[in-house]
């Protein structure tokens, strides 16, 4: 699966083979179980997205009223699963960290700009990803954001 016409999470999973989604299933536990109060679960940019609810941020993601600002992502590729953090993309800080903790667990850092790629669920470090989640509460989210569209 590549990008999903899903139109809900049950949906998504659905269309999943047996093992991938038991596998996408397990990360997006590790999600929900470390997701700040505030974010909501949406079908977002055809994969599971953790998102600020239009209720808190009206405005939405580059001034849509219509999408709300994507604060992380999980989707099952053709070959591997991506986790998406958005509050590590952009951020020195949080990256080195991400990075270092990362490094620490042993396992295989496959990393892009926020996206952290992996073929199984074994091959994770899912409870640096748990960490990630829960690094950023929605308004300290809201407030990045909006300071990066003032750049």
């Amino acid at each position: 699966m590549v990008m999903s016409k899903a139109t809900t999470v049950t949906e998504y999973l659905d269309q999943l083979s047996p093992e991938r989604r038991a596998d996408v299933e397990k990360v997006r536990q590790v999600i929900l179980d470390n997701l700040p109060a505030g974010y909501e679960e949406v079908m977002q940019y055809g994969m599971i997205g953790y998102a600020v609810p239009l209720s808190r941020h009206p405005r939405g993601y580059l001034d849509n009223p219509e999408v709300p600002v994507c604060y992380a992502g999980l989707a099952a590729q053709k070959n591997y699963l991506s986790v998406y953090l958005m509050n590590i993309y952009g951020n020195k800080e949080a990256e080195a960290w991400f990075r270092q903790e990362y490094k620490k667990s042993g396992k295989k850092l496959d990393m892009g700009k926020s996206c952290v790629r992996f073929k199984r669920v074994e091959d994770a470090a899912l409870d640096v990803i748990g960490q990630a989640i829960a690094r950023t509460p929605v308004d300290e989210f809201i407030a990045i954001y909006e300071r990066s569209r003032q750049k």
